[in-house]
């Protein structure tokens, strides 16, 4: 029988496991036959996030240049480099360009393509479009997995699950909210993917509630607006007059910053410093374990300030007191406080020291006495964001993005440490095009969004919602409209992936926050004795050990790419030994 590995999920992920699969074959796979499954209702490549059939009018939250499905030098992996093509090279655009969702779709397809082409002639791909809804069989023999619509499973000498971001089951608070909607005709429309959202209900001018302020955000305020047949003229939007009015709030009370818009010139900073395999080892080496806010974060935000400080007395020298060898001994021996009351004693401007705690809640201490004054307030704040994000001389704000990077791959190794991270590194680091800045200022400025503040709440009284916040003190604003704009938040048990809620309800382990424990050396599925399946994998954000994204920056390491080869390794090695051992029996 001809060996056979199962993907379920054709995404990304998945296209980027068959990359390292097409890489190390010949190494490990050489003459043998093998059939791969790929399993997704979705087209190979884009998967359903980055399908080519969506809006034209969604951008990628990426510059063209930053986004490559290719390994290279910096990637820390036992398979061989196969370098290819960034997206800007691929579809001939300018680096700096935000390009389409589908040009993406496009790119990714293509990067599937390819890589089809380039496996050896033994090993067959073929594609099912549909859904996989269980996964049987025992630790020592085949597995069966069952597709929706077809009556006999595929058999699988191995399953490797790259399910992307999943759909969740309502929480209890979004059960109440959904419930009051359907008592009084109002409209709730809970956490999803905005492109997949039915928008029709929510009626022109009339006032919608949207709680969440990040990337999901961005793409409602867009599909409602110019999806809508909105335009910008300059700096000004003209409304269509189907546009709702949306109000917008979160914890943080504004938006993601926006992404760096200038280039990058001299050397990076030397990471990792603060952060790196040694205090990652150790970390894991405790009998007792670790605390993310008690032994992480002090690591990680030391980590951040050296790279903003490196950045600051060897670029813009004139704006500290000391000479930077001075300042790094210091540095290197503080701790805490101690590094704040450093920073401040020759660093004169507060503009150019570090504070991630004003920087994580920037409305901490801000209080309007009405909604009119917020919005003055806001457009404010997102203009000097947008000032600053654009301006070389605040370079050192860049040089804490590659800090972001370097940690997130250090994180990745101690597997689920809470939603917190996450959320911190996607606000500080994966923000909107500037150029949406500028759009939610001209949709602030006709009147089509309305700001709300921070720590929004949502009460569902009175026939209506009605949401509050603590920068606003004592105000509120009633609709009949509630969007929950942020993506699902899918845990084992809430996931409404019907497999992956099976692997869990069969004994397959998971952490506190949700996710699907898997062995970090190389993926497999871990059961509730910490024991490694031998024949199941799992990689991508329902794991413990996801990475930053299924593409990445070039050169910038790539856990996700890491992750991919060590994967494609072991699943190559099984299965080479596997056939082989079979073939002796026979």
């Amino acid at each position: 029988m001809t060996p056979t590995l199962v993907i379920v999920g054709a995404g990304p992920r998945g296209t980027g496991l068959l990359e390292r699969i097409a890489a190390n074959a010949p190494e490990l796979y050489a003459g043998s036959e093998l059939d791969v499954h790929l399993v997704d209702p979705y087209p190979p490549g884009g998967g359903r996030i980055w399908r080519e059939a969506q809006s034209p009018l969604l951008w990628m939250n990426s510059e063209a240049q930053d986004v490559t499905m290719f390994t290279d030098e910096t990637v820390a992996m036992a398979g061989p480099v196969r370098e290819g093509p960034t997206l800007h090279e691929w579809a001939a655009l300018d680096g700096r360009a935000f390009t389409g969702r589908r040009r993406q779709g496009a790119y990714l397809r293509w990067v599937y393509e390819s890589t089809v082409a380039a496996l050896p002639p033994g090993i067959r791909v073929h594609h099912h479009a549909r859904r996989a809804l269980r996964v049987s069989g025992p630790p020592e023999g085949r597995q069966q997995v069952w597709l929706e619509g077809r009556p006999e499973p595929l058999l699988a000498d191995l399953v490797v699950l790259t399910l992307g971001h999943l759909d969740a089951e309502l929480d209890d608070e979004q059960q109440r909210l959904a419930a009051h909607a359907r008592t009084h005709g109002l409209i709730h429309l809970p956490p999803d993917f905005t492109a997949d959202t039915d928008l029709a209900a929510l009626a022109p001018g009339e006032p919608v509630l949207v709680r969440g302020f990040g990337l999901a955000f961005v793409d409602l305020m867009v599909l409602l607006t110019e999806g809508r047949g909105g335009r910008y003229e300059g700096a000004e939007y003209v409304p269509s007059g189907r546009e709702p009015v949306l109000h917008v709030g979160s914890r943080r009370g504004v938006p993601y910053h926006s992404k760096i818009g200038y280039d990058w010139t001299g050397d990076r900073p030397p990471l990792p410093r603060f952060f790196g395999p040694a205090e990652v080892d150790e970390l894991l080496a405790r009998p007792e374990g670790f605390d993310f806010h008690r032994d992480i974060w002090p690591l990680v935000e030391k980590e951040l300030g050296f790279a903003h400080y490196h950045r600051l007395f060897t670029a813009h020298p004139d704006r500290t007191t000391v000479a930077w060898a001075d300042f790094e001994e210091k540095y290197a021996a503080g701790v805490g406080p101690e590094l704040r009351t450093l920073a401040a004693s020759v660093v004169p401007d507060p503009a150019d020291r570090l504070d991630l705690t004003a920087l994580d809640r920037p409305l901490e201490e801000v209080r309007h006495t009405s909604y009119e004054e917020l919005q003055d307030g806001l457009r404010a704040y997102i203009q000097a964001d947008l000032t600053r994000r654009h301006d070389p001389a605040h370079s050192p704000d860049s040089a804490v993005f590659f800090g972001l990077l370097s940690v997130y791959g250090q994180l990745v190794r101690l597997g689920d440490i809470g939603s917190w991270w996450h959320g911190f590194f996607s606000y500080l680091a994966s923000g909107p095009p500037g150029p949406r800045l500028r759009q939610m200022l001209a949709l602030s400025r006709a009147g089509v969004l309305k700001f709300l503040g921070a720590d929004m709440t949502v009460s569902a009284e009175d026939g209506v919602f009605r949401a509050a916040s603590a920068t606003v003190p004592g105000a509120f604003v009633e609709a009949r409209a509630l969007v929950e704009a942020r993506l699902p938040h899918p845990t084992v048990e809430r996931t409404r992936d019907a497999l992956l809620r099976g692997l869990y309800a069969d004994g397959a382990a998971a952490t506190p926050e949700g996710l699907l424990a898997v062995d970090p050396a190389d993926g497999r599925v871990l059961n509730g004795s910490g024991t490694p399946h031998p024949r199941r994998f799992a990689l991508g954000p329902h794991t413990d050990a996801r990475g930053s994204g299924a593409f990445t920056r070039p050169r910038t390491g790539g856990p996700a790419f890491r992750q991919n080869d060590a994967t494609a390794r072991a699943a190559l090695t099984f299965l080479r030994a596997h056939h082989y051992a079979e073939g002796a029996v026979r």
